[in-house]
């Protein structure tokens, strides 16, 4: 478990920026966190890589830059997106210091766990197997789909400010980069099952996984209910909604506005 506190401890760092804005705890933070996760484990657990190991570091610290970058582009370059979610997203100056440190230390926790499939292969000794590269390459797979979705968003938006994107990837599902997303952390719990030592492992690797899942139909919920007030009138919008699954492809899931426990 020696790694995975390390994994905690660098995701704290990380994700300190958040105290700037606390908005960037769960995003930026979020990124950035992954990204020197990876890089903390291919130092911490050196005398145990191997070939695919050492590709799954690299692989966090590729989904983490890639992301992050985005993120911190996006917050502080994008004037339109910040004019945008000024009324969605809550400032967070009028919230507690002890709120802060509480969502501060529960999603560094959230991306230890998400990670530590890597961290306990390394801890356990587990070298490069079947069930790793089949992790691997489903993570691979999610990062390009949400690489393509941010890209294919980012060109819509130019093209029409005012319209709700339904070309590309979107056509077939309304989030692909959450899609995308949920995939790239399937591989990565996937490419763990072989290797997991007792319960506290299994249960750490799963809460991790599932924790994420929750955050991106949380994530998809909220963009449905802001995409819902500026697009509602529009009768093209409610007849894609209707058509397009909101999260998975081909799964006929349209809406997940209702379930209010979704609130991540």
């Amino acid at each position: 478990m020696v790694l995975f506190l390390i994994s905690f401890a660098i995701a704290l760092l990380a994700s300190a920026i958040g105290f700037k804005k606390y908005v960037w705890f769960i995003s930026i933070g979020y990124g950035f966190s992954v990204a020197a996760i990876g890089v903390a484990l291919l130092i911490g657990g050196r005398a145990s890589l191997s070939p695919g190991t050492i590709c799954a570091c690299l692989l966090f610290v590729v989904y983490g830059l890639r992301l992050g970058g985005y993120l911190a582009y996006r917050e502080l370059r994008s004037g339109s997106y910040n004019a945008k979610m000024k009324g969605e997203i809550k400032s967070g100056k009028d919230m507690s210091m002890v709120a802060k440190c509480a969502i501060w230390a529960s999603a560094a926790l959230l991306y230890a766990a998400q990670t530590s499939p890597v961290a306990f292969r390394l801890s356990n000794g587990a070298g490069t197997d079947v069930m790793l590269v089949i992790g691997m390459l489903v993570s691979v797979f999610g990062l390009v789909v949400e690489s393509v979705a941010d890209i294919q968003k980012n060109m819509a938006k130019k093209r029409d400010p005012k319209r709700f994107v339904d070309t590309g990837l979107y056509r077939i599902v309304r989030c692909p980069n959450y899609f995308g997303e949920m995939l790239f952390w399937t591989g990565v719990f996937l490419g763990g099952i072989p290797i997991y030592h007792g319960v506290l492992q299994w249960i750490v690797a799963l809460l991790g996984y599932l924790g994420i899942i929750y955050v991106m139909f949380g994530g998809a919920r909220r963009l449905e209910m802001r995409q819902n007030r500026t697009y509602g009138h529009d009768r093209t919008y409610q007849r894609y909604v209707r058509t397009t699954p909101i999260m998975i492809p081909f799964v006929p899931l349209y809406s997940v506005e209702k379930y209010r426990w979704l609130v991540a």
